[in-house]
């Protein structure tokens, strides 16, 4: 960046935490929106709330007191007048601004005292070198960071453009793709966003709708496409143990089951099998709803490679989970005669040593479950074959690297199976997992029943709690979550412990149970098991119980402060109900006034129990990184591509990687860099 003219160090520092290293960078900073300020406004046909240019002269600037100190500018154009406000100024300013100065000013008019007024316009003499300088385009708006004001930028921007013309950026996409999909040339593009000309339709720009916006969207889909195909076919041409087993212990297992697995899981599971009996690694994922069986098809596969004579790890992101697992799995493969073992940050001493120990033997050990403490140092496995990392998206990129490389025995590397019960919209999946092949389980266990969910203000929880008490009076259970543990100064949301209390002095025939997040593990354990055996009618508790508890009997959710909480979070904890026959529901206390986002959110969990749905619309409301939970990895950080607005283009950008590799893989690394950068590769599990 220091080779334009008016950036030194410091400056160039200050662009860095705009992810601008380079001039290249700076043309690829997009406009957050456009302001037109090509055609000046009369004063008197200006109307509140329009952001205008207007020109006139100063007929009156005074400095006033009316609750803090004001600089007051009279401007008239001989069509009417408005004032010019400033809250803060200098000296300076107030010399410039005197009785007959020409200004040139924009800026968004508003109802005032005196009439309409401009509070703290962009200004400057009507008369001076520049006036015109943006106005024979519409003005872009960039993101911001401290220390550079968008008159900055606009000027570097400017010199950017004007050194791509004379050193043309070169445009790595082949001729080919671009004629098949009529998008202009990179250099077109990048002119035509960053200097739209007057009359372009704003709509369509903002709207990021304009074919030079979509041509730079299409790029940037075919940079992160082909980032994971590569990391697919890297990984896939290390070497794995081919696990074709005889299902002799899966048979055993099913028929211990009292239910038959449902058609999505016997599909899951197939193609799961299929991939282990290859010898390259598997890298699937298997998605789906909250309560579809992705364990059950987990311990199956586990099963092969255990029969096979290896060792598996399950990868879970909390500990409760963890425990959830080996408790399941304990109930299904200890008649079969397999030990579980469970590693969590709790056990430490000599029983984590001996654990470790027999870990490490292989062959003492054929299943472990654990938290991250799976990847530590001082764990080895003996002969570790395949991984399944549950919730994955909760685990950070070095994570699931380390585990996968504690695999690497003999030249070869772990099988590994991915879940999540974060239903992902395909147009997502097709993005973020172009490494991973897909298997959905997309159908209910028999006997589940929809949960109806219920949006009401809070002002109505005695309501609420008077449907608690007939609930517990006809044998059904209840779960009451709070976002917080203790009371909060900062966010007054009701906490875990208050409402306890509370619960328990309005419900007096009801017995009511507390867990949450501080509780040591045991003594939470201990809840959530009293609890599931009905020694306690209600459950108050923190998110914790989000993931990993399953009490059939629980029959009415109460989600308190739920305009709070992300559409993932929610429908994850109404999946806590209707899993046995009762009808179900799920009710969310909201306190007033609700914002946009939160009225949208609270308004898709009341119309839909698909967590497809939910997740689609999680995806246009927040977009790809906090969907996938992974917003602090750099995972998808799209530049200009939106996964919703650009669905279109994936299927052809998916043929569009498929030609690049085969006949121009010369132009992929440097593409690479022009979009992702040094940046870690974030697919890498």
């Amino acid at each position: 960046m220091t080779t334009l003219k008016g950036v030194g160090d410091s400056l160039a520092q200050r662009l860095s935490k705009l992810g601008v290293e380079t001039v290249q960078d700076l043309l690829f900073l997009l406009p957050l929106r456009y302001e037109d300020r090509t055609c000046v406004v009369p004063i008197g046909s200006l109307r509140s709330g329009e952001r205008a240019v207007v020109e006139g002269d100063v007929q009156l600037a005074e400095v006033v007191f009316r609750r803090r100190r004001q600089l007051l500018v009279r401007l008239a154009d001989g069509s009417g007048f408005l004032t010019l406000r400033f809250f803060y100024f200098t000296a300076q300013q107030q010399q410039q601004l005197q009785r007959g100065v020409r200004l040139h000013c924009y800026g968004e008019a508003r109802r005032g005292t005196l009439g309409l007024e401009i509070v703290h316009p962009e200004y400057r003499r009507a008369d001076s070198a520049d006036a015109q300088r943006t106005e024979d385009s519409l003005t872009p708006v960039y993101p911001m960071t401290e220390g550079i004001q968008q008159g900055r930028l606009r000027i570097l921007t400017a010199l950017a453009l004007a050194q791509a013309e004379s050193h043309a950026v070169r445009d790595w996409l082949p001729t080919e793709l671009l004629e098949g999909e009529g998008l202009p040339s990179l250099s077109d593009a990048l002119v035509y966003v960053h200097r739209p000309p007057p009359g372009a339709d704003l709509e369509t720009l903002i709207g990021g709708l304009h074919p030079a916006q979509r041509r730079l969207a299409y790029e940037e889909l075919l940079a992160h496409q082909l980032s994971l195909r590569l990391l697919r076919d890297e990984i896939r041409s290390d070497p794995a143990w081919p696990l074709d087993a005889s299902q002799t212990l899966a048979a055993q297992l099913r028929a211990s089951l009292p239910f038959s697995p449902t058609g999505a899981q016997e599909r899951a599971l197939q193609e799961v099998l299929l991939d282990l009996g290859k010898p390259s690694p598997m890298l699937r994922l298997v998605q789906g709803d909250v309560g579809s069986g992705k364990t059950l098809v987990a311990a199956l596969a586990a099963l092969s490679a255990v029969e096979a004579g290896f060792q598996v790890a399950l990868m879970a992101p909390t500990e409760l989970l963890a425990e959830q697992h080996h408790q399941n799995f304990e109930r299904w493969l200890k008649p079969l005669g397999l030990p579980v073992a469970l590693l969590s940050g709790r056990l430490t001493g000599r029983a984590r040593q001996t654990t470790l120990d027999a870990i490490a033997a292989g062959a003492e050990v054929p299943i472990v479950i654990g938290t991250h403490a799976l990847f530590q140092e001082g764990v080895r496995f003996g002969r570790l074959a395949l991984v399944i990392i549950d919730e994955q998206h909760r685990f950070g990129v070095e994570q699931r690297r380390a585990l996968r490389d504690k695999g690497l025995g003999d030249g070869r590397v772990p099988h590994q199976l991915i879940m999540t019960a974060t239903p992902i919209p395909r147009t997502l999946a097709m993005t973020a997992y172009a490494d991973l092949d897909v298997s959905v389980i997309d159908e209910l266990p028999p006997g589940r029943t929809p949960v109806k969910t219920v949006v009401l203000a809070e002002t109505r929880r005695d309501e609420v709690v008077a449907r608690i008490e007939a609930a517990c009076r006809e044998g059904r259970q209840a779960y009451w979550v709070c976002p917080l543990i203790e009371e909060s100064d900062e966010l007054d949301y009701q906490a875990a412990e208050a409402t306890h209390a509370a619960l328990v002095s309005a419900l007096p025939n009801a017995r009511v149970g507390l867990v949450h997040g501080r509780l040591p593990g045991a003594k939470k354990q201990g809840v959530m098991a009293a609890f599931k055996r009905h020694e306690f009618d209600l459950l108050v508790a923190t998110t914790v119980i989000e993931v990993g508890v399953d009490v059939p009997n629980a029959s009415l959710m109460v989600i308190e402060n739920a305009e709070r909480m992300g559409l993932a979070q929610l429908h994850q904890l109404r999946g806590r109900v209707g899993r046995g026959a009762a009808e179900s529901t799920c009710v969310l206390l909201y306190r007033a006034p609700l914002s946009q986002l939160a009225r949208s959110r609270l308004d898709v969990m009341r119309s839909t129990n698909d967590g497809f749905e939910v997740s689609r619309r999680d995806l246009e409301l927040r977009g790809p990184g906090e969907v996938l939970g992974t917003r602090q990895t750099g995972l998808l950080q799209l530049k200009v591509a939106d996964l919703s607005r650009d669905s279109d283009l994936l299927p052809r950008v998916q043929a569009a990687a498929e030609v690049m590799i085969a006949r121009h893989p010369d132009n992929i690394g440097p593409l690479l860099r022009r979009w992702i950068g040094t940046r870690d590769r974030y697919g890498r599990v």
